[in-house]
């Protein structure tokens, strides 16, 4: 590669031009550039390791005849012999390159990334630490399909080119992250309108909503049996039985609160599909009914069954937004929307019942809904008419 042909590469990688392009677009284009001014790719990789509750690292891997992939490495993979083979780790761990050449590639045992290498026909391979300013080591592979793998030239220039790749890649990394977090932290909509701005004190608006207010029934008792490190155990595998049937219909979960789970699903300007969002909303709820029925702890030799929540279904308007003092905020629903759904999940407690649902829930969710009566609120001037569904048999109290 010629001295222009590497200026204007990185030119390009610094400029402006990236922006708006997703990184495996511009992955795609980097590699095409450098095949273009004459290096014969076999593939190239990029492995950078994340800060992500469910996930080690991601890895974007590009060939000429398929483009770029992505691979969400899970946890336990830092461990695996297979990554601690690999020269990925000797990179991440040493801050050294790592290079094997045609022969070495052919009798390599060791990692399976050469079993690989050796059936598409690799000749050369150099692993480069991906350094950023923070001082994490991440890393970027190279391969060469030419004859006699890649020049003395050909490699200085991708030592050149690891700088501001790494510039780009942090950014594109911090980014990523902090919507990770949000994600993880708040949830997805709340996280957007964090990253777009809104994160003053009282900044709130007004959203029309499914609202779904839940907590494990006997959980006092729970507490009391159980370690607290088994307690968190439990509760993990209760919040697993709903956040993904939740997530699956539309909804987003913004709070957990103990043993209580607050989510949301929107309604449309005019609530229009507020029918459409309340059949999801109890597709998800009969779902977390049977997950968390199906529920099983092994403790001490034995197991804990027979696991039970409540499950308070509303609609209406709710404030959204940042809420709090003293520089601490917190992005959730207030209202007295949520209010009653928090009296009605006590009044689902009450009765025995699993799911129970307001008159307007109800109506805008035709079922086939058992009356269950008219119950005073507190702190509301008039009653509420609470309904329960028809298929849910009443369990035992315990």
């Amino acid at each position: 590669m010629q001295a222009g042909h590497l200026k204007e590469i990185t030119t390009w990688i610094s400029s402006g031009a990236r922006n708006g392009v997703s990184p495996e677009e511009m992955m795609q284009e980097l590699c095409e550039r450098l095949v273009a001014a004459g290096f014969e790719l076999g593939r190239v990789g990029v492995f950078v390791r994340t800060l992500h509750p469910q996930m080690f690292g991601q890895s974007f891997t590009w060939r000429p005849d398929v483009g770029v992939t992505i691979y969400a490495a899970p946890y336990g993979i830092e461990d695996s012999a297979e990554f601690l083979n690999s020269p990925l780790s000797i990179v991440h761990t040493r801050d050294e390159e790592v290079r094997r050449r045609e022969a070495e590639i052919l009798t390599d045992t060791v990692s399976s990334f050469f079993v690989d290498a050796r059936a598409e026909g690799l000749t050369d391979y150099i692993a480069m630490p991906l350094r950023f300013l923070n001082g994490e080591i991440h890393a970027v592979s190279w391969t060469s399909r030419a004859e006699g793998g890649f020049t003395d030239a050909q490699v200085e220039n991708l030592r050149l080119l690891m700088a501001p790749l790494a510039r780009v890649i942090e950014i594109v990394h911090l980014e990523r992250t902090a919507g990770a977090l949000l994600d993880t932290y708040v949830g997805n909509r709340a996280g957007q309108r964090i990253l777009a701005g809104q994160i003053r004190r009282g900044h709130t608006e007004t959203m029309s909503a499914a609202i779904w207010l839940s907590d494990l029934r006997g959980f006092t008792r729970l507490s009391d049996q159980l370690p607290p490190n088994e307690v968190v155990e439990v509760l993990n595998l209760y919040f697993d039985c709903q956040v993904e049937p939740i997530a699956e219909q539309g909804g987003e979960v913004l709070k957990f609160m103990g043993d209580g789970l607050l989510a949301v699903f929107p309604f449309s300007n005019g609530g229009d599909d507020a029918a459409e969002i309340c059949g999801r909303v109890l597709t998800a709820a009969r779902a977390s009914r049977e997950r968390v029925a199906a529920m099983r702890y092994r403790h001490r030799g034995g197991v804990l069954d027979g696991f039970r929540f409540g499950l308070a279904l509303h609609v209406g308007e709710v404030l959204y937004g940042n809420i709090g003092g003293g520089g601490r905020l917190d992005f959730t629903c207030i209202g007295p929307a949520v209010n009653l759904a928090a009296r009605l999940e006590k009044i689902a407690s009450d009765l025995n019942r699993t799911i129970v649902a307001s008159e307007g829930f109800a109506a805008a969710a035709p079922e086939s809904w058992i009356n269950l009566g008219e119950f005073p609120i507190a702190g509301f001037r008039r009653a509420e008419r609470v309904y329960g569904l028809g298929d849910e048999a009443l369990p035992p109290r315990r």
